[in-house]
């Protein structure tokens, strides 16, 4: 599969009172056509602001300072505002974490998405309008002429997905980000909202990059798995390898916190293994690996080296003193 996103050493900052923060701290990522990669991890360890900063859609007190976003070749981050708004919606789009604050409340649901097609296929507003209500349909919303008449809070929370899904699909985008797309939904809806993706995927050789901190939506729609903490990405792998074969203390702590993994094992009837403290205060991040406060292999060095993302196997990396310090070239 040919490589669509390319993401190399990128810094996302905030300048706030208390001083400088790097919400997302020299991450790079590869991401080929047709194929999906989860981003995984604690709320907090920047995985929304990776994906905001692929789209150049960084809050107001943040900036990127360093790296690319190479996009089918051409970067991102040199693109002016408006060829970048060009880019946002018609190849590249983004279902965000809460459909019922994304949405606007004062206008029907196929009004919103009649105006993202008019916006990027210059086409008149009865045509976008036949053609939102098609998409409503695609996404498997039952009487879409009626439910495009609808505003956001008539509809269920798995509904409103599905308009945001739709919205997002309007101009048959070559790479899709979808923020925690299933939160707060149940588990039939969940899956549901999965295999929307994974078919509209298949259908248009998309690309998607999934960010969620729920392992079983990995293991379901993924192929492979990048692990982000403080900001940076400690473990990257196929799904397989990653679910196989964990390697940092950070993963392997995410895959024991899995309720169905004790209930299958040996384990079942113990309590739930849970990993000990919290993300750091990325305002006072120390010059070491930062899980270390939460690892129990750290040693001395481990707080004062920070371990470089090694590749362990073919396809397979981490970022661990235990297994040496190879840069990824």
């Amino acid at each position: 599969m040919p490589l669509l996103l390319e993401i190399k050493d990128l810094v996302t900052v905030f300048d706030t009172v208390r001083g400088r923060i790097k919400a997302v701290d020299g991450v790079s990522l590869k991401v080929n056509s047709g194929e999906t990669l989860g981003i995984v991890g604690e709320s907090g360890c920047g995985k929304t602001m990776l994906s905001l900063s692929i789209m150049r859609l960084v809050p107001a007190n943040g900036r990127i300072i360093n790296g690319e976003i190479l996009f089918s070749g051409s970067d991102l981050l040199k693109l002016s505002e408006d060829e970048m708004r060009g880019r946002r919606g018609s190849e590249i789009s983004m279902i965000f974490q809460e459909p019922m604050t994304s949405l606007n409340p004062v206008f029907r649901v196929g009004e919103q998405i009649a105006e993202a097609i008019r916006l990027h296929q210059n086409l008149p507003a009865k045509k976008a309008m036949e053609l939102s209500v098609e998409l409503l349909s695609e996404v498997g919303i039952t009487d879409p002429q009626k439910r495009a008449r609808d505003y956001p809070h008539n509809l269920s929370g798995g509904m409103r997905q599905r308009v945001m899904i739709a919205m997002a699909m309007s101009c048959h985008p070559r790479l899709l980000l979808a923020d925690e797309p299933t939160t707060a939904l149940d588990v039939t809806i969940q899956a549901q909202i999965l295999d929307l993706i994974s078919e509209l995927k298949q259908k248009n050789d998309m690309a998607v990059v999934l960010i969620t901190h729920d392992l079983g939506v990995i293991a379901q729609a993924a192929e492979k798995v990048a692990v982000m903490y403080a900001g940076k990405i400690v473990e990257s792998a196929s799904v397989e390898a990653m679910f196989a074969n964990p390697l940092h203390p950070y993963t392997q702590g995410l895959l024991e916190s899995v309720p169905a993994r004790c209930v299958e094992s040996s384990e079942r009837g113990k309590y739930l293994k849970t990993i000990p403290g919290s993300v750091p205060d990325l305002y006072d991040v120390s010059s070491g690996c930062r899980f270390y406060e939460r690892c129990s292999y750290a040693v001395e060095e481990c707080a004062q080296k920070e371990p470089t993302l090694s590749e362990i196997e073919p396809g397979h990396f981490v970022s661990c003193r235990k297994y040496g310090g190879k840069k990824n070239n």
